[in-house]
């Protein structure tokens, strides 16, 4: 599965940067999203959903709200099929918009999700 790790950081306390390297162990193919960042544990970062060559089956966000809102049109138009709202990341208006569309809405943690074989 083509998940989209959007927040991606190269700090390993951060939890988006254990989000990469689960997915990557778990067998899934992570793409780390964030404009300045070059790499995450060497897997290249895209700077934005647009560019991910791929298809994303699912999103997981590590943004803020006001954050996420910048990019909700990328979010909306990514052809996505699940988006994953982790903890501090919830933004409802967006979760509002991506359900009208038929886009599977999760507020969890991708981690617990992970672990627990519930992705």
């Amino acid at each position: 599965m083509n998940v989209a790790v959007l927040g991606a950081s190269r700090k390993p306390d951060r939890y988006s940067y254990k989000a990469v390297k689960l997915l990557a162990e778990k067998g899934h193919t992570p793409f780390p999203v964030h404009p300045s960042l070059q790499e995450v544990d060497g897997i290249p970062v895209c700077p934005s959903l647009r560019e991910i060559g791929e298809p994303i089956d699912t999103i997981t966000v590590y943004l803020s709200a006001a954050n996420s809102d910048k990019v909700a049109d990328d979010i909306l138009a990514s052809g996505a099929k699940r988006v994953i709202f982790n903890p501090g990341a919830e933004n409802p208006v967006l979760a509002s918009q991506l359900a009208a569309r038929g886009i599977e809405v999760v507020q969890a943690c991708t981690l617990v999700m992970l672990k627990t074989n519930q992705f």
